[in-house]
């Protein structure tokens, strides 16, 4: 058996992680950028990156395939980098050759200054 820890230790072990101002000057350029936010709704509610895809951690795998192409830059947030980790080694798995996990999470994106909305 495994803790969390150990899971998300793994993932990151095998996944790219990515900070937020890498991220955010990277779409301030006008990269092609697709961002998901995975957190859960009520997260969301707070607050969530400006021109960020929602799609649940818990939908993710059967959401993604229909809304966002396997050949995208995709990087995935959540709270703090870890169930993000988890996604993109998923995501990896599934095909897509370019995802990536925003290290520090949504709190990273707002201690930048990264835009958020409603």
């Amino acid at each position: 058996m495994k803790t969390v820890q150990q899971l998300y230790a793994e993932a990151k072990a095998v996944i790219t992680e990515v900070p937020a101002r890498d991220v955010h000057e990277r779409m301030a350029r006008g990269e092609p950028t697709v961002l998901i936010d995975i957190r859960e709704q009520n997260e969301v509610n707070l607050g969530y990156p400006e021109g960020a895809i929602l799609i649940g951690r818990g939908i993710l795998e059967r959401e993604v395939e229909s809304r966002v192409p396997r050949d995208a830059h995709v990087v995935l947030i959540c709270a703090n980098g870890n169930r993000s980790a988890l996604a993109a080694r998923v995501l990896g798995e599934m095909g897509y050759a370019d995802v990536s996990s925003l290290s520090g999470g949504f709190r990273e994106w707002i201690e930048i200054g990264g835009a958020v909305a409603d």
